[in-house]
């Protein structure tokens, strides 16, 4: 699914980044020399529930994505639409993570609550008719507006969804994203900020989105992060820094200890995807599930 209120629309700077010369096909045949190394393990080993975001790898079909998923173990897929659900169900996976409303759009702004509440609700509707657990949502940019009293209008759009959620078992979960190189001007854009409007809140039914990659550029001390507010998290989402290429030698971050880090405070969350491979797709993402399998 590929509309206006879907993540892949909104970070489609993001998506143009990646190298243009990976043709699907090509990623296609590379997903045999994955499956045939008899020596990788499986996500399903490990104590990390898995997934992969979808917007990452537009270029290869759904239906194929998810067969891949499956064979490495992964539980799901994220950052999809009710149009996409059939296909992930048929291969035996759930949506981790449902789209909602835009991303720059978001509660921060009270011009844009009226839009973004009827959204969150369809979305919340059909989560829960699938009997799946998260949906998406974004403080959206500032727009000029203090810090402050964007919380104070986030607080009261989430007062009024987080009933809906909770009737339903649904958890909305905000995502924490980078204001200094990929989304200048967004509101949520560190976790002191969410954690404070997580307690504001008050339910537990509303969480932070934990992005690595985007935390790893605002504030860094990721480890420390995840082991003093993993309470305030309802997800994570991986990404190399510089680059949010492969989570691999190339880049700053220890994913090993950061996966075992998130397994040991034993939260029932899902552990995302969201890297733009630069290299065979498919390739790095059964790499990348490896790496953190703890």
């Amino acid at each position: 699914m590929n509309t206006p209120s879907q993540p892949e629309t909104t970070r489609r700077g993001l998506i143009r980044a990646a190298s243009a010369t990976v043709a699907a096909g090509a990623a296609l045949g590379a997903l045999p020399t994955a499956r045939a190394d008899s020596s990788r393990k499986s996500a399903a080993e490990g104590r990390l529930k898995q997934s992969v975001c979808r917007w990452c790898y537009n270029k290869i079909p759904l239906d194929e994505l998810c067969s891949a998923a499956k064979r490495m173990g992964l539980v799901g897929i994220d950052l999809l639409g009710p149009n996409d659900f059939e296909t992930v169900k048929k291969h035996g996976l759930v949506c981790t993570m449902v789209s909602s409303h835009p991303l720059q759009d978001g509660l921060a702004d009270p011009k844009f609550h009226d839009k973004c509440l009827q959204m969150m609700n369809a979305a919340i509707e059909a989560t829960a008719k699938e009997g799946w657990k998260n949906v998406i949502c974004f403080s959206g940019n500032r727009r000029g507006i203090d810090d402050k009293v964007g919380m104070d209008n986030c607080v009261k759009a989430l007062k009024e969804i987080t009933p809906v959620a909770e009737k339903a078992g649904i958890v909305l979960n905000m995502e924490l994203l980078n204001s200094k190189v990929n989304h200048a001007d967004y509101m949520c854009d560190n976790t002191k900020w969410g954690v404070e409007l997580v307690k504001r809140v008050g339910s537990n039914n509303f969480k932070l989105l934990y992005d690595i990659y985007h935390m790893q550029i605002m504030e860094g001390d990721v480890i420390r992060t995840i082991e003093k507010d993993h309470a305030a998290f309802g997800h994570y989402h991986t990404g190399g820094n510089p680059g949010r290429h492969e989570i691999d030698e190339t880049q700053e971050l220890n994913y090993k200890a950061i996966a075992k880090a998130i397994a040991d405070v034993k939260d029932d969350v899902f552990f995302a995807h969201e890297f733009i491979p630069v290299r065979d797709p498919l390739t790095s993402l059964a790499e990348a599930v490896e790496l953190c399998i703890v």
